[in-house]
């Protein structure tokens, strides 16, 4: 078995698989070396409580281009969330409850408020260091710009929960920018936005898709292969493997997640740009759970505080008398999702009579190849970090959701990123037709 390669992929998440597929079309030899057993890297349908469960990322929108246009290459369609019947919040003193209409009224001011500029400052949202405005506003801290908003305190309560929820983490160190990103991304319209957060799934799971694009490239994979060194010399990478393994390539996309870059020695250092971007780490620490409640519940959500061990709930199943629930909360350490009775404390805050049954979760934070659940970017992230990690390190390109330009956070961003990077290589002044 050979170990020189013309590019190495490091990752077998969509970013990785992206880019070693446009690699291999373009005739060139590539390996791809994940550190797990499978492919997907944050996302993962696995096998849970009698169905096959999205355990990482899960939605889609046609408003992400870079997904949308793969999910049409290979034939894949949608399938929908079930529309919520009924509604429950909690309005900063009580739990109430209604339809989800109401919800989002009360939730439509304070956004609107929140995110009327996101057009102003990034007016090509898939462009986001050419704005402008960008070093005005990438220092503010979310928290800071909802205290600010001239909104009643139910609104301010609500507002910091759904925001804390598509964080996955805490707010006052989130940075507006990443808020007006993402709105401007649909069109300025919060709502659309949401929507494409939580609504639609891949038809036949994530899985579905990553197999597609695995089965379109004959790149070679090796699993188990957790790279620890990247030595540049000269006109050739070679990478070093946990269990001592060489390999050698022109080229390396490393397409990790930020966080988990220290644990790979580099040489020459990767610049401190990077190394400061990785050290601080995105926000997405938070937790996601799967859980099944006594009795077919109609569809609903749930929306609670903001510091609650699960902030949001969302039905997605029903089945043989049992409905399957998905939470989320913003700090993986405030809550074991394994515990069946800290779940059911948390939801019987809005839906009291509710009983769970069992629980279903994967720890992404203390994942050593994960460390984060989705990337959602600390203040000044796109003004003193994205720069960087943007720019190609030597002969080695950082790929992965944390450094799309679009849909930071999404599978879209992370396919973006791989095109990118796969780009990059096949027309640097270096390269070699194959």
């Amino acid at each position: 078995m050979s170990n020189d390669f013309d590019v190495i992929v490091i990752g077998a998440g969509f970013a990785g698989l992206t880019a070693a597929r446009e690699l291999a079309h373009a005739g060139r030899r590539v390996a791809v070396l994940e550190a797990r057993d499978r492919i997907g890297g944050r996302t993962w349908l696995a096998a849970r409580m009698g169905l096959e469960l999205e355990l990482g990322g899960t939605w889609v929108h046609w408003t992400q281009p870079h997904v949308w246009a793969e999910l049409h290459r290979y034939g894949i369609g949608l399938a929908p969330s079930p529309v919520p019947q009924h509604a429950y919040w909690w309005d900063g003193t009580r739990a109430m409850a209604g339809n989800p209409d109401e919800l989002l009224e009360r939730l439509d001011r304070p956004n609107e408020l929140l995110t009327a500029r996101s057009r102003e400052v990034f007016p090509q949202p898939f462009a986001p260091l050419d704005s402008e405005l960008l070093s005005r506003f990438d220092g503010v801290s979310l928290l800071d710009e909802i205290s600010v908003l001239p909104i009643s305190a139910e609104e301010r309560s609500l507002l910091e929960s759904f925001w804390t929820l598509n964080f996955n983490g805490r707010l006052d160190d989130a940075a507006f920018t990443q808020a007006l990103r993402w709105v401007a991304l649909t069109n300025g319209d919060w709502k659309v936005n949401f929507e494409a957060c939580a609504t639609y799934k891949v038809q036949g799971g994530t899985r579905r898709l990553a197999e597609a694009i695995l089965n379109d490239t004959d790149a070679e994979f090796r699993f188990s292969a957790d790279v620890r060194a990247i030595a540049q010399t000269g006109d050739h990478v070679q990478v070093t493997t946990a269990d001592g393994r060489r390999l050698t390539a022109s080229d390396v996309v490393l397409a990790i997640p930020l966080q988990t870059l220290p644990r790979i020695d580099f040489t020459p250092e990767l610049p401190e740009a990077a190394s400061k971007a990785a050290d601080r780490g995105q926000l997405g620490l938070g937790t996601k759970v799967w859980f099944t409640i006594e009795g077919e519940y109609p569809a609903f959500v749930a929306l609670g505080a903001a510091d609650w061990p699960l902030n949001f709930f969302q039905s997605e199943y029903v089945k043989d008398g049992r409905t399957f629930v998905i939470g989320f909360g913003p700090d993986a350490n405030a809550i074991d999702p394994n515990d069946a009775g800290a779940v059911q404390e948390v939801l019987n805050r809005l839906v009291p009579d509710a009983t769970v049954v069992d629980t279903a979760a994967h720890d992404w934070v203390g994942d050593e190849f994960a460390q984060e659940t989705w990337p959602m970017h600390r203040t000044g992230y796109l003004t003193e970090s994205l720069p960087t990690l943007q720019r190609p390190f030597g002969r080695v390109l950082l790929a992965g959701s944390d450094i799309a330009n679009g849909w930071g956070g999404f599978i879209d961003g992370a396919i973006e990123s791989g095109m990118t990077a796969a780009r990059v290589i096949l027309t640097s002044p270096q390269a070699v037709a194959a």
